[in-house]
């Protein structure tokens, strides 16, 4: 059975759809206003496994996860530029699509533009108004957390306290510090739309509450997003959408740790902010959702060029296993890994039911490879009939588990020749001469020769090539 942490309840609980088989998930994207770095990255990658993983086990799931395209940063960064704010999130919606393409992303069922729902928006703020949850103030409307008794229930701080230690922005038409921003006033130059309090804008928080309710309903499943938008963001969804519709807004909350960067938080005044197109012109991106991936989703991952080598060297040795077991037995065709899942895919799935725990499924993966080569290495024949189902059994199983990490998409073979090429062209290494010696040294070997065989091993070892003999050949890759 499935148990999520749930953010709000603070514990793992066994997750119970609203409606059976059907799962309704919404996650906060990304504000766009610059291109996307790698703590976009982890939040996408991670709910881009759990929906996976939900299809896998048969949910049929919706999931929305929209774009933020007015906002204070959008506007502030258009004016920079000298542009359309629409300009502007334009350009960096299709940069995002570009860096979740190369990182093998899924699209979600619904992706909303806020911009597109300004009449839902409306509509919401209206309700509030209506139910005493808000009040116009000075061409603003804000929401009043007075009103709200449940206020703090997902970050667990308490209004008194708060107000207490209070160090927030003095505005005197608020009538409590803590009061937010449902929709702005129109000011010069700004994006506006008409409202019943005149032209303006939404707020931030109001976005998400418009847009998940229109798509998925007053209560719906799942909502997610980092760690950073506990409060006041998701705090502030929770008391619009109950104070609106006067029902509980989401079942479980699902919240994932940060990226650092060489143990440091990530942040501008670091200077540290790692875009993802940056990463990937130096790692392939398979690697690099193996390394978001490699720790729980709800702990921090530590971003540094030894982790990302580590990722890269670990995704090697998975696609060489599965190479291995293709020389052995054929490559695999279409369809094939739909064969009834094996022993792996179970042993999978009970850690991805333990609060989609992909670290523990991932080091499931690399035991099962190193066991497996070391049989396949004492087998050192034809494999029979046994060994040859345990093994496409294994195959399968790696391809279905592939599809919920979003790796292994690349054909073993494809994936070594493309992987050599990039490197022997970075190396300057020439293939032809690499194969003509591989092919000497086997003679070598045939002819019990094994001066000359030791002489081409050391020759190859300083252009930088490793070779390693198996019971089905001599197979080579670049250090």
């Amino acid at each position: 059975m499935l148990k999520i942490y749930n953010t709000l309840n603070k514990r793992k609980e066994a997750f119970e759809p609203i409606k059976p088989g059907k799962v309704g998930i919404y996650v906060c994207g990304p504000t766009v206003y610059d291109a996307s770095h790698i703590g976009h990255a982890r939040s996408v990658v991670v709910f881009d496994v759990i929906v996976r993983y939900l299809g896998a086990i048969g949910y049929e799931v919706t999931y929305v996860r929209n774009f933020t395209d007015v906002d204070d940063k959008i506007i502030n960064r258009a004016g920079e530029l000298g542009i359309s704010t629409r300009e502007l999130s334009e350009r960096y919606i299709d940069e995002f699509y570009e860096d979740m393409d190369a990182l093998k992303v899924g699209r979600a069922t619904i992706e909303p533009r806020a911009t597109d729902h300004i009449d839902e928006i409306i509509g919401v703020v209206e309700r509030l108004i209506s139910r005493g949850h808000a009040y116009e103030a000075g061409g603003d409307v804000f929401y009043a957390v007075e009103t709200f008794k449940d206020y703090g229930k997902l970050s667990g701080r308490r209004l008194e306290e708060m107000q207490a230690g209070a160090r927030v922005e003095v505005d005197e038409r608020k009538r409590n510090p803590f009061d937010f921003v449902l929709w702005k006033g129109a000011k010069p130059g700004e994006p506006m739309w008409d409202s019943p309090w005149g032209k303006g804008r939404p707020g931030w928080h109001i976005e998400c509450s418009a847009m998940s309710t229109h798509f998925l309903g007053y209560h719906f499943d799942i909502h997610g997003g980092g760690k950073d938008l506990i409060f006041p963001h998701h705090e502030n969804e929770i008391a619009q959408s109950e104070g609106a519709f006067g029902e509980q807004f989401v079942n479980v909350w699902i919240h994932n740790g940060f990226v650092r960067i060489n143990q440091e938080k990530m942040s501008k005044s670091l200077g540290n902010f790692l875009m993802i197109k940056d990463i990937l012109k130096e790692y392939h991106p398979e690697a690099l959702r193996l390394f978001l991936l490699s720790n729980h989703y709800r702990s921090p991952v530590d971003f540094t060029d030894k982790a990302m080598v580590e990722a890269e060297a670990g995704l090697e040795k998975i696609y060489a296993f599965l190479h291995r077991i293709d020389r052995y037995l054929g490559r695999c065709e279409p369809g094939d890994e739909k064969q009834e899942p094996g022993t792996l895919w179970a042993s999978f799935c009970q850690a991805m039911d333990d609060d989609f725990n992909t670290a523990r499924g991932i080091g499931i993966v690399f035991e099962t490879v190193r066991q497996l080569n070391r049989l396949m290495d004492d087998i050192g024949r034809k494999p029979d009939q046994h060994d040859q189902a345990g093994l496409e059994s294994t195959r399968a199983d790696l391809v279905r588990i592939g599809g919920v990490l979003g790796i292994l998409t690349e054909a073993p073979s494809q994936f070594f020749e493309q992987r050599k090429a990039d490197v022997l062209q970075r190396k300057g290494i020439d293939t032809a001469l690499v194969e003509r010696l591989i092919a000497e040294r086997t003679r070598a070997r045939h002819e019990k020769d094994w001066a000359t065989a030791d002489r081409i091993r050391n020759e190859l070892f300083s252009m930088d090539i490793l070779i390693e003999d198996r019971a089905e050949g001599t197979i080579w890759k670049v250090k």
